[in-house]
């Protein structure tokens, strides 16, 4: 037994560790690798013919990669960005190419926009170029080119203190160990006996460590300006989503829970849920598969919270209260359900217990497996 022991140790070590590892890096790495448009919500403000044009020449250049939405005017277009409807805007018109951004929904979504809107302009001077030259040849005075100036305007714009996003992204991601912390240590706790008491010591946690958080990134660096009470209940809520649902898997299945919650919550959560970019910016697949889970909804909400006023963050917030909701239910019953599964294994009679009479006149009352050693010496030294 020990040398099946020993080899299935060094298999676990030589093949199935670095296997884990392989799979992690491919989780995070293989979508940073792969980000490109994918069906990104813009708008096109106008329905001239330089915006059909330029959305002739996106759908061609780039296939699959802008799902466009019409709006007649620069206000709706506005609005629809506020309202999370759309990721940027496109105002075209024959000199001028307005580029409207939120750097506050992807700082990478709004680079990604103003390069889009330069080439729209370049391509643009070039036909007018060419429409110039082809007029040489039926005018001896040379036509003037007129050039296509681009400009991007931040509609909603990210904070001062974090231009690039990067400790937003940077804040977020911290979040999912550490709520797999706090839920294993409550689900583990000795001195937590009841349900109720592992609800509440979760729930408090939770909001303490929310603030905690958005005592750091806001006080201290300033990257959650807007919506202050709004933003804290959001941080705890994503920190409970986690913990609840790290708990309940521990309190239901023991030890491994916690190895599973790590596996869903951070190495496929945390790199697909888009915090760094945008889901739209992901493979296909992945997208939604991150939006569904804890991280990718939670950074969506706080998003939404921190700088749209709540806008789109309905469906984050259900994805949200429903993790919560599954973790707590399985925190309550869990312990019935591991209960009734050791007492089954454990069903039969342990050593020493009380078992039924044999049959037959001399077996009068019940006996016991295991007679005590001492009787038996006793007995002989009153024959002696």
């Amino acid at each position: 037994m020990s040398g099946h022991r020993t080899w299935r140790e060094v298999a676990v070590a030589a093949v199935a560790l670095p296997l884990v590892i392989a799979l992690a890096v491919l989780a995070f790495a293989w979508p940073a690798g792969r980000l490109a448009p994918r069906d990104l919500p813009v708008g096109i403000v106008g329905t001239g013919t330089a915006s059909q044009h330029a959305v002739e020449g996106l759908v061609h250049k780039k296939p699959g990669a802008f799902d466009f939405h019409l709006y007649p005017d620069q206000r709706a277009a506005r609005s629809a960005i506020r309202n999370r409807d759309v990721y940027g805007a496109f105002v075209i018109s024959s000199h001028k190419i307005t580029v409207l951004q939120a750097s506050a929904a992807s700082t990478s979504v709004a680079q990604l926009l103003g390069q889009v809107g330069q080439q729209l302009a370049d391509r643009a001077t070039q036909q007018a170029a060419e429409r110039a030259a082809t007029g040489m040849h039926f005018s001896a005075k040379a036509p003037k080119i007129r050039t296509v100036d681009a400009k991007a305007v931040d509609v909603v714009p990210v904070a001062e203190e974090d231009p690039r996003g990067v400790v937003f992204s940077s804040a977020v991601f911290p979040l999912t160990i550490c709520a797999i912390l706090i839920g294993a240590f409550v689900a583990m706790a000795r001195g937590l006996r009841r349900p109720w008491q592992r609800v509440l010591t979760l729930l408090v946690a939770c909001a303490l460590a929310g603030l905690g958080v958005y005592t750091v990134a806001q006080g201290f660096l300033g990257v959650l300006p807007h919506d202050h009470v709004a933003t804290w209940a959001v941080l705890s809520l994503v920190l409970m989503s986690i913990s609840a649902t790290a708990a309940g898997l521990i309190r239901l299945v023991g030890p491994p829970g916690l190895g599973l919650s790590a596996v869903l919550m951070v190495f496929v959560g945390n790199p697909f849920s888009g915090a760094t970019s945008a889901p739209e910016m992901l493979p296909k697949g992945v997208d939604y598969v991150g939006q569904w889970l804890p991280p990718g909804a939670g950074a969506g909400l706080l998003r939404d919270t921190t700088y749209f006023d709540g806008n789109n963050g309905a469906g984050h917030l259900a994805v949200l209260a429903l993790w919560t909701v599954c973790g707590l239910t399985a925190i309550l019953f869990g312990h019935r359900v591991s209960g009734e599964a050791r007492g089954t294994k454990t069903s039969a009679p342990a050593s020493g217990e009380l078992l039924p009479a044999l049959p037959g006149p001399s077996a009068a009352s019940p006996i016991r497996r295991h007679a005590p050693a001492h009787a038996h010496a006793h007995r002989h030294d009153g024959d002696d």
